[in-house]
């Protein structure tokens, strides 16, 4: 007796959505398979910050879905998710028929969290996709443009709200870009400034004091200035932050908030039960009362048993994710039981900048040179586990200069 084939749909060609669709691939279920994003490419989301300071062009982080794709088993349709309906078992696009699915995986990544700061939405710019991205590299070189033509200092003030993982990245980028961008407008190096305002003088909370302070004390050293303070507002004129029991204010022709992330607004516009777009799953990664639908990545929340906290979203845990749902997903064709899934974490690594970094790997801590080198080697090994040995060749990191 032939079975009749089940309908797999996954939304979101991430880090955690495609490592799924390659697992399944592999896997052969007796389902069709669907992928669904607004993009044709996958990008290497981690890496974002290197476009938006202009040290990296968006081509050198993305690579086509058609590399990962089997046509013969997937479905890709290019489209905006609007809502899921969890009764109906359909998926909303923008410009498309509905989808509809017997079993659902979501992994749609994140969006930048501003927590009610006044004027974030319109004066504010973000880490979030390409077109952020691009658009900060190109609202930076612009500035500058305006500076040779009018002589304003805020033109080349840039103001960075959050002193995380993604803040010290991108600053790290950043303090390499700047010399060219003087350069190229003929600009005193004492006019530009780079600022990190940040609520403690905590930076870099996820790694070890030790690591921390090297981290900020590097920056330091190429030039980034440290403000304690919490943004509070931003208009086309200033920034406001609270210092102690004051406001203050700064002018800045640029600024980019790093300070805090949700999981995509679709996961709350189709009525799952959330806290900033994340949904608490059960062990086998599956929605409460919806053993159908699966999720992972940004819009889930796992939690640590040892703290009782969510574990924090990255590329990593993603792809652990990933092979566990893919795992759960044949499970269910096959109507077989499911597995929980258990994150292990392999460590992480947070860059500085060409040639230093900050790290914990496999309980080492690593700063410098080595911490660089092993960064790249997270990169590539990424490339390779989600796009391939081909990609990993193509666009892996193998030069000790960048």
């Amino acid at each position: 007796m032939i079975l009749a084939k089940k309908r797999i749909v996954i939304l979101g060609a991430g880090y955690g959505g495609l490592r799924t669709l390659k697992k399944l691939q592999k896997m052969k279920p007796n389902a069709d398979l669907i992928l669904i994003d607004k993009n044709n490419y996958h990008c290497e989301t981690t890496s974002l910050h290197e476009v938006a300071a202009g040290t990296s062009n968006s081509d050198e982080i993305c690579y086509s879905l058609n590399l990962v794709i089997d046509q013969k088993q997937t479905t890709f349709i290019q489209g905006t998710v609007l809502h899921v309906d969890k009764e109906a078992r359909q998926v909303f696009l923008k410009d498309h028929d509905p989808v509809s699915y017997d079993y659902l995986l979501i992994g749609l990544g994140f969006e930048p969290e501003y927590f009610g700061i006044k004027g974030m939405n319109r004066y504010g710019l973000s880490i979030a996709d390409i077109p952020s991205v691009t658009k900060i590299k190109d609202h930076i070189e612009n500035q500058f443009e305006k500076w040779s033509n009018d002589h304003r200092p805020e033109h080349l003030v840039i103001a960075v709200g959050g002193a995380g993982f993604t803040s010290f990245e991108f600053l790290g980028e950043l303090t390499h870009r700047i010399p060219k961008l003087i350069e190229q407008f003929q600009v005193d190096r004492s006019l530009v400034r780079i600022l990190c305002i940040e609520p403690t003088p905590h930076a870099l909370p996820m790694f070890n004091r030790k690591l921390a302070e090297y981290g900020a004390h590097k920056l330091s050293e190429n030039g980034v200035e440290f403000i304690i303070g919490r943004v509070s507002g931003i208009d086309a004129e200033r920034i406001y932050y609270k210092s102690g029991d004051q406001i203050k204010t700064l002018q800045a022709g640029t600024f980019v908030w790093t300070g805090g992330v949700s999981g995509s607004s679709v996961v709350s516009a189709s009525g799952f039960a959330q806290r900033r777009g994340r949904v608490i799953v059960n062990d086998d990664l599956s929605v409460p009362d919806h053993p159908e639908i699966l999720i992972i990545g940004d819009c889930s929340a796992v939690i640590n048993p040892e703290d009782g906290r969510p574990y924090p979203t990255t590329a990593q845990i993603a792809m652990q994710q990933a092979d566990c749902a893919a795992y759960n997903l044949n499970a269910r064709i096959e109507e077989a039981s499911t597995k929980p899934f258990v994150f292990k974490f392999m460590g992480t690594v947070c860059s500085l900048g060409r040639n230093d970094a900050v790290g914990e790997i496999m309980g080492r801590n690593l700063k410098g040179r080595p911490a660089s080198i092993m960064k790249k080697v997270i990169e590539n090994r990424s490339l390779a586990k989600i796009g391939g040995v081909e990609t990993m060749i193509k666009k892996g990191r193998f030069s000790l200069n960048k």
